[in-house]
């Protein structure tokens, strides 16, 4: 094969329902972890630029805004997974006509999305950062920040969602280029408005929506262009009641468990703030290299979902089950080996946010607690992708709810409270992170119980008997 028929190769859609299973994963995977890779550089962007050039208070702050985002976002979450297993499912069954309507519901739904975040997101920024306890000397920094994210919703709204559809069709190159755009820019104007202007965390945020923004009219563009496969007309964007119902159906239960992990972090964060903006400083630096130790198993996951998606919709039962091993095997092993090179290599990752020698070693410690984690989420998130693909949804939320929840959030506060003592009244902060080690394990092991004893199976046979009696 040329280098042009490559390059080709990775441009086109990708169709899961023929070939290797492993071989169409990976082609998936890669340019879209890539992709993950650079959108995880906005916040670490956001957060080593803000470090060096404001101060440990000011990385304190974007990183204490994290909870609150995330915890507002939900509605976008849920959409853009119920976008992909739809578009999946509609690509697989070669279905122009419901692929079309589909995109016009996820367009249109996403900008539903967006007013009610730009409306209600400004105005619960600061109660929300008051009932987190967050510390006078960050709270108006925080503020400031959520507010002008909030603001510019609807570029991070539409880039999600819209990247999220072009994942369901097999394109994710197309989203990791121009991504690849879009981080650059981002990171150019984050120097220019902190270092150049002054502009502190305003100007990180800032940054962040218009790189967003052109991130997402690109996605957009390249929809509108891909003909041979769907034509989207000015009819397909009206309410479509049957697919904004589907949308929900499938979307919600991710939105929902989005949602509820949100608000453990929140209940966590609270427990964080009284441990001082050192520490807080600590959990930001830990969480950014943890979003990016992190990206295999979502990448590994959300291509799980488009392979179970397309091959449930082409009546393939038989090739999800080859290539859920497959593809939960792969991930695992680039897990351990990020987990290696954290270990040997952590301290000097952590010193690239901040010249302040304690934050470096109390950052390098937690992190080296969770490392061994990250292989038990690449079962939890690959597994959970063949079932989100097949239609089971709710499962997987349950399993996030039980772990984030019922198990995580006790968890660190009996631990935390087990560990005071005369000398220390606060107790050990490194119990936050053993509470979270715990809850990834268990989630793994229900998980991969639920994977073999549950009801996705049942799913994909009905789906297959019920097109072949129509």
């Amino acid at each position: 094969m040329t280098f042009k028929e490559r390059l080709q190769e990775l441009f086109s859609p990708i169709d899961m329902t023929q070939g290797s299973p492993v071989r169409q994963i990976m082609l998936f995977t890669i340019p879209m972890l890539i992709g993950n890779m650079a959108q995880q550089l906005y916040n670490t962007a956001d957060s080593i630029i803000v470090g060096r050039f404001v101060g440990d208070n000011a990385l304190a702050a974007v990183g204490s805004a994290g909870p609150i985002l995330n915890l507002l976002i939900v509605l976008f979450v849920g959409i853009s997974v119920g976008a992909g297993i739809v578009t999946a499912q509609y690509f697989g069954a070669r279905d122009r006509e419901n692929l079309a309507r589909a995109v016009g519901s996820c367009i249109l739904a996403t900008g539903i999305a967006s007013v009610i975040l730009m409306i209600v997101g400004p105005l619960a920024a600061r109660p929300m950062l008051r009932l987190l306890n967050t510390p006078d000397t960050i709270i108006d920094w925080c503020t400031e920040y959520l507010v002008i994210l909030f603001l510019g919703a609807a570029g991070s709204g539409y880039y999600n969602i819209l990247s999220g559809v072009l994942r369901g069709l097999g394109d994710s190159f197309a989203a990791l280029m121009y991504l690849l755009v879009a981080t650059v820019l981002n990171i150019g104007l984050d120097y220019l408005f902190v270092a150049k202007f002054g502009m502190a965390v305003a100007g990180v945020a800032l940054a962040t929506i218009i790189a967003q923004c052109v991130s997402a009219v690109l996605c957009l563009r390249r929809l509108t262009r891909m003909k041979d496969i769907f034509e989207l007309r000015r009819e397909h964007l009206k309410p479509d009641p049957e697919n904004l119902l589907r949308l929900i159906r499938l979307g919600l239960p991710s939105g929902l468990t989005q949602a509820i992990f949100s608000m453990s972090m929140i209940v966590v964060q609270s427990l964080t703030n009284s441990f001082g903006e050192m520490f807080i400083a600590a959990n930001v630096i830990v969480m950014r290299v943890d979003g990016f130790v992190m990206m295999p198993a979502f990448s590994f996951g959300t291509a799980m979902t488009t392979y179970s998606g397309q091959n449930v919709g082409a009546q393939r039962p038989d090739r999800v089950e080859q290539g859920a091993r497959q593809g939960t095997l792969c991930a695992m092993g680039v897990s351990a080996v990020l987990t290696v090179l954290i270990l040997v290599f952590g301290r000097g990752i952590m010193g690239i946010f901040t010249e302040t020698e304690e934050l470096i070693e109390m950052s390098y410690h937690m992190m080296s607690i969770i490392a061994v984690g990250y292989i038990a989420t690449e079962i939890t998130q690959c597994l959970s992708g063949i079932m989100r693909g097949a239609g089971d949804t709710m499962t997987p939320m349950w399993i996030s709810l039980l772990s984030s929840v019922v198990i995580r959030v006790p968890a660190a506060y009996l631990l935390v409270a087990l560990t005071k003592t005369p000398e220390n009244p606060q107790g050990n902060c490194a119990m936050l992170f053993v509470s979270l080690l715990l809850s990834w394990c268990i989630g793994a092991l229900m998980t991969l119980i639920a994977y073999r004893r549950g009801k996705w199976k049942t799913l994909v046979t009905g789906n297959q008997n019920e097109k072949e009696v129509s």
